[in-house]
């Protein structure tokens, strides 16, 4: 049986809406074929829709590293019928992803849909949210607390930084977040719970190794100088989450803030997440997040054929949060 699937047929093309008889790319190992309700837009998967390099791992193949939808062809675990979603775990790079009406997944990588949730606001939520919650955890994991001090969130008007906005501020914490449209997105974070809000200039000039202390954690979505700032600028015994490199892969310091002021730099991967900390992000995730927080990141649904147009505004920089795709639209 036929489905509809946004398909880069080769790499530096642009993705093309297609019918496919079977996927391109399928997972080793077990596996779990699930009818796709709900993706999104990342930017890894903008870049793979736009044709852009360094994502997808061979061509032809279906982006999109975020599914939700409900299990056609399981296992024992897995039974058809039960709504599922899965972030992340070679969707969309290695394997053929979420945006398509149909998809085969690694069995290890997926989770049954939380009660709190419907498909779209899984979506919504998304490899950026997952992304954030195993960000904060492992904030707390390092002894963070509402008591320890100020939490900065670097690239706070993307989806990534919003949801750590919103996540950090639940959990206690007075955050300050950091965007290049302050003046535009201030308002928005604001009700998401960042107590200030600063532009990202402050952090976009290379500066001192060491410079004066003023973060107790940070949640770090762009990396370059910006992440080396914030370093220098972290206390005693804090710590840094990295999750993105937005600005850049690089990062211009040196080993200062690690043997001087004992800071830990500790990095968030989550595409190869193991199962329990999947369960342990999206059991925080619905734990805090509301329909009215979820749906103020995540505003905008469009369909199938109208990503990567979408696609093109994310990279512009003309997309502020989430956008869900609706894949049977």
């Amino acid at each position: 049986m036929s489905y509809r699937a946004l398909v880069v047929p080769e790499k530096g093309a642009r993705a093309q809406l297609r019918d496919l008889e079977e996927p391109c790319v399928v997972p080793e190992g077990a596996r779990v074929q699930i009818e796709v309700s709900h993706s999104s837009v990342n930017y890894k998967d903008a870049i793979a829709l736009t044709g852009g390099p360094g994502i997808l791992r061979s061509a032809p193949l279906v982006p999109g590293i975020d599914a939700v939808g409900t299990v056609l062809e399981g296992s024992a675990e897995w039974s058809p019928g039960r709504r599922v979603l899965v972030n992340g775990a070679g969707l969309g790079e290695r394997t053929d992803g979420g945006l398509a009406e149909s998809v085969v997944v690694p069995a290890a990588a997926l989770l049954a849909l939380p009660a709190a949730f419907s498909g779209r606001e899984a979506a919504a939520i998304g490899t950026a949210g997952f992304t954030a919650a195993l960000a904060l955890l492992a904030l707390l994991r390092h002894g963070i607390s509402p008591d320890s001090g100020e939490v900065l969130v670097t690239g706070a008007g993307g989806g990534v930084g919003s949801f750590a906005v919103a996540l950090l501020a639940s959990a206690g914490c007075r955050v300050v977040a950091s965007t290049g449209r302050a003046e535009e997105r201030g308002p928005a974070l604001r009700e998401l719970g960042a107590a200030e809000v600063v532009d990202r200039t402050q952090l976009a000039e290379g500066g001192k190794p060491l410079q004066s202390t003023r973060w107790a954690a940070v949640v770090d979505s762009v990396g370059g100088v910006p992440l080396a700032n914030a370093l220098a600028q972290t206390r005693y015994g804090g710590v840094v989450a990295a999750c993105g490199l937005a600005a850049s892969a690089d990062l211009p310091t040196t080993v200062m803030p690690f043997i001087l002021r004992a800071v830990t730099l500790t990095g968030i991967n989550s595409v190869d997440a193991p199962t329990l900390a999947r369960q342990q992000a999206w059991e925080l995730l619905a734990r805090t997040l509301d329909s009215a927080t979820i749906e103020a990141i995540a505003p905008r649904t469009v369909g199938l054929g109208e990503a990567p147009g979408v696609a093109t505004d994310v990279l512009a920089g003309r997309i502020a949060g989430r956008v869900v795709v609706d894949v049977r639209g």
